[in-house]
């Protein structure tokens, strides 16, 4: 009997396969080659969480009762620990019973609210560079995808002539803006002024604006929060994560805020996808929320402060110009004239120095010409990665 040819559904003729689970297809090839590449590209904290963090994580996984399915509202803990984090830190007042749902991390927050707030064939705001997971799983949903640029000489700031002429397109029915800051990849810094428009413009347009927020701690004291600005509940969604202010990336906890009503309508859409995080990862997730000053300032700030000076040695020997201004767990940088696209650069970088660094068209065209640098390392490798590039590349000719 011949079998008939089976075929993935048409909506992966839409997305590739992610940048980086692709590239690291060929470092890993080139590590078993014996090349030791040091990578300097993914934003993956390097770094434990807090030892009361893993202690609570241990005691209660040796609880016989701790291991049966959890709400997927999350636990009430939980809930409390991530409502005192927002008021510790950003002095917003949050409901933890109605205004908070836990996330297994923000990627999973994109494709519920796209889920919850957009229909196929509606409009969502894309930054450009902005993640790629925002268009990738928006396409994948059905979403039309139009984007707004984010440019260097605006402080990587929206510009919102550009977002008034969009939504006065009244064919385009507009759902959804999706905003980052502090901005990844470009570190643009968080502003209250741009936060207070992003209210305004969600208000006056009916379109929901989704700050996703996971890098305020990131050689920042200064923490902002879209919801800080009066009236952002109403149209406003916030995500935070741990993965990256509490160094755990592999736990997969991170949070949505906004007002009852949203929460209600993501829940639905979450309670038919997911069935909770294991309790003892919740637990140990709330304890981390108690962080102490100290500890923030240690592992957020000082030590990514200093591994970014041997990083912005990277970009100078490149002969890439940067902000010094900006903030978050990476260094964005644009590449000299001389070379004709970014991929010239970074796979040199790549085969004559083994260092593994980000090109920055995967965030879209905005990023064309520049590079992107992980601070996700220990000093001494991303020292060892400089050393290498100075050995190896010669000067630039700018």
């Amino acid at each position: 009997m011949e079998s008939r040819q089976i075929k993935p559904a048409e909506r992966l003729n839409l997305v590739q396969e992610y940048y980086f689970s692709r590239k690291l297809k060929e470092v890993a090839q080139l590590n078993a080659e014996g090349k030791d590449i040091i990578s300097l590209a993914i934003g993956s904290p390097d770094m434990p969480p807090s030892e009361q963090t893993i202690e609570k994580l241990c005691e209660v996984a040796r609880q016989p009762g701790a291991h049966g399915y959890q709400p997927t509202m999350g636990t009430p803990e939980l809930r409390q620990a991530m409502a005192g984090f927002y008021k510790r830190w950003y002095d917003v007042e949050l409901d933890p019973k109605s205004e908070l749902l836990p996330l297994i991390g923000s990627k999973e927050g994109i494709l519920h609210v796209t889920l919850a707030f957009v229909n196929p064939g509606d409009s969502v705001l894309v930054p450009n560079p902005g993640y790629p997971t925002y268009t990738s799983l928006s396409k994948l949903l059905g979403a039309n995808i139009i984007n707004y640029d984010l440019l260097e000489d605006n402080g990587w700031q929206p510009d919102f002539e550009q977002l008034e002429a969009i939504v006065s397109d009244k064919t385009t029915k507009c759902r959804l803006l999706w905003t980052n800051y502090p901005n990844m990849p470009t570190g643009g810094r968080a502003r209250r002024e741009t936060y207070e428009r992003l209210v305004r413009f969600a208000k006056e347009h009916g379109v929901v604006v989704v700050n996703d927020n996971p890098y305020s701690f990131i050689l920042s004291e200064e923490h902002l929060s879209i919801l800080q600005v009066p009236g952002a509940k109403d149209c406003c969604i916030e995500f935070n994560s741990m993965s990256k202010s509490h160094n755990m990336p592999g736990w997969r906890v991170g949070l949505c805020a906004t007002n009852a009503q949203f929460i209600s309508w993501i829940l639905k859409v979450q309670s038919n996808i997911e069935s909770g995080t294991f309790r003892g990862i919740q637990l140990a997730a709330a304890e981390a929320y108690r962080n102490s000053d100290e500890w923030h300032r240690e592992a957020n700030v000082s030590r990514y402060a200093a591994r970014r000076k041997y990083a912005e040695q990277i970009m100078q020997v490149l002969g890439c110009t940067y902000d010094p201004n900006q903030v978050g767990m990476f260094l964005w940088g644009r590449i000299p004239d001389s070379y004709q696209n970014v991929e010239d650069l970074t796979e040199r970088v790549l085969h004559e120095a083994r260092v593994f660094i980000t090109p920055g068209f995967i965030f879209g065209s905005n990023g064309n010409r520049y590079i992107r640098i992980s601070l996700c390392a220990k000093e001494e490798k991303i020292q060892a990665a400089l050393q290498r590039i100075e050995e190896t590349l010669p000067p630039p000719s700018l």
